[in-house]
Formats: C-alpha cells, structure tokens, sequence
C-alpha cells in the first residue's frame, strides 16, 4: 500500500474516532450508546461484513493460506500467553491482572478487520476473520482467568461455536468453498451494511476515549506495556514469517492485526473483578492512540 494511501486511511480512522468523542461529549450519545452501538457491531453489521469477504473466487491454494493464517494466529496466542505469564510477576495484582489480560487480548476484534481491509483489500479482511478465531477463543478462556477463574470448558465452547462472527465465518466458508451464489438484492443487503464496520467501529472506540481521564496517562509502566503490544509481539511475528517463508499477505495480515492494542474490555474487566481501572484504561487509551504512529511504520516494513 502507498504511503499517501495509509496515511489517508489512518486520518480517516482517527476522525471518526473524533466524531465519536463529540458526539459523547456534547451527550448525543448517551451512555448508554456504548452498549448499544457494541451489540450492533458484534451481532450484525461485523458479521454482515466477514460474510462479505468471502464473496470471492474460491480455490485450494486460498484454503491453504487460510489454514496457514490460522496456524500463525495460534502461534502468536501462544507467545502472548508466555509473555502474559513471565513479564508481569512482580507486579502487584490489579495491576498484574491488566497486563495480563492487556497482552493477550487486543483490540484486533475492533480495530483489526477495518485496517485490514483498508490495506490488504477484501481477501486481507477474510483473513483477518479466520485469524480472529483463535483469539476470541483465548479471549473467554484465558483471558477471563486473568480477572477470575477460569470458565468451563463447555461454557467456552459454546460461547466460540455460537458468537455471532464466529457463525459468519462458518457461513462464509460455506458459500465460498460451494461457490453458492446470493440472491442480487441478499448480496447487495450483506454487502451494504457491512461497510459500516469502520465507521461504526472507530465512532465506538470515539465513544469510549470520551469519557476517559487522560490526564497522567504516560508513565513508565504504560509505556513499557505499550512497547510490548505494538513492538515485541508484532517484531517477533514478522521475524517468524519471514523466517519460515509465509506468504506476504499473510504475513502482512498476522502483523498488523498482532499489533492492535489493548482490548477495550481490558477496562471493562479491570473495574468488574477489582483489577486496576485506572492503570487499564491508561493502557487502553494510550496504546490505542500510539497506533497511529506504529501502524504506519508496520506497514512501510511490510
């Protein structure tokens, strides 16, 4: 992708993340709006968008490079976890919870299909559907057991085999593999709404920083999480790629997505399960804020 290009869609991520703020400043959306606009996202308009992405001319080497990209995902949950687990331990323990939980759960879900799609087109965003599955798996197991103990394996099961983007890529796996056609009007409906992924996803993330304290958000801690989620992660991702031959859009689609910050839930948990709410959110706000340096600067290496 051009330079020009990137930087264009990164200045149209972060004003609609500007007209989200707005809008919840000046009480246009309420409160309330957060929930709503999440359960929007998450149960139709996302879904509706990865069914899109696989809309394409089906063959075996795309299989391959679907299992290929499904494969670095779990490697990379593996890292994140062994990171998770020996970084943090002499840390005191809300704060130990947040980083925890802050390393192996990203913002990918939110932030990660809207970039790649914005770079990679629609076959990078179909890879980035299949590269999300292993991390929403973590995200209700492991990620969960950070803040409290860990859930049932068969409440875990079936929160994954039925969470609404899950689903979508089942159905999109479906209809790609059969080359199953839509009906013109379902297509063009699919099609429509899925767009409103980026907008509706970065007016949320907007929503959220509103009501943030930004106020002595940099301190040594957040900046040595930060390094880890936007640098460590995402450098050793590249160097394994790039060591074992993956393809280069798979690479560029494990990377980035590898690279997304700290998951907005991050804040959510910490103030639920007695962690540090203030120590996350100034984890969530300034590692997503420092995405829009580190995202560009992945590219150009990619």
């Amino acid at each position: 992708m051009e330079l020009s290009s990137l930087l264009n869609l990164q200045g149209e991520l972060f004003l609609l993340l500007v007209v989200g703020a707005v809008l919840r400043k000046k009480k246009i959306l309420p409160e309330t709006a957060k929930d709503i606009l999440t359960d929007l996202i998450l149960y139709l308009v996302l879904p509706c968008n990865i069914i899109h992405s696989f809309r394409m001319e089906f063959n075996m080497e795309i299989l391959k490079s679907a299992f290929v990209i499904l494969m670095v995902s779990v490697l990379i949950q593996f890292l994140c976890m062994g990171l998770s687990r020996t970084l943090y331990n002499k840390e005191e323990p809300g704060r130990k919870k947040v980083f925890q939980y802050a390393t192996l759960v990203s913002n990918a879900g939110f932030m990660g299909n809207p970039i790649a799609e914005g770079v990679f087109g629609a076959q990078g965003l179909m890879y980035a559907s299949i590269y999300l599955v292993p991390l929403r798996i973590v995200m209700w197991s492991a990620g969960i057991a950070c803040f409290t103990e860990s859930s049932s394996t068969r409440e875990v099961v079936k929160k994954v085999v039925t969470h609404p983007c899950i689903v979508a890529v089942y159905i999109g796996l479906v209809l790609m593999i059969g080359q199953l056609p839509l009906p013109e009007f379902l297509g063009m409906t699919i099609q429509t709404v899925g767009a409103c992924t980026t907008p509706l996803s970065m007016i949320l993330i907007g929503t959220i920083f509103a009501d943030m304290e930004l106020a002595g958000m940099v301190s040594k801690p957040v900046l040595r999480y930060t390094f880890v989620r936007l640098a460590v992660i995402p450098g050793i991702a590249f160097v394994g790629c790039r060591l074992f031959g993956i393809d280069r859009l798979i690479t560029g689609v494990s990377v980035l997505l590898a690279a997304m910050p700290a998951g907005s839930t991050t804040a959510i948990l910490a103030n639920k399960y007695q962690g540090d709410v203030v120590f996350a959110t100034k984890c969530v706000v300034f590692s997503t804020l420092m995405t829009l340096v580190t995202v560009p600067l992945w590219c150009l290496v990619l």
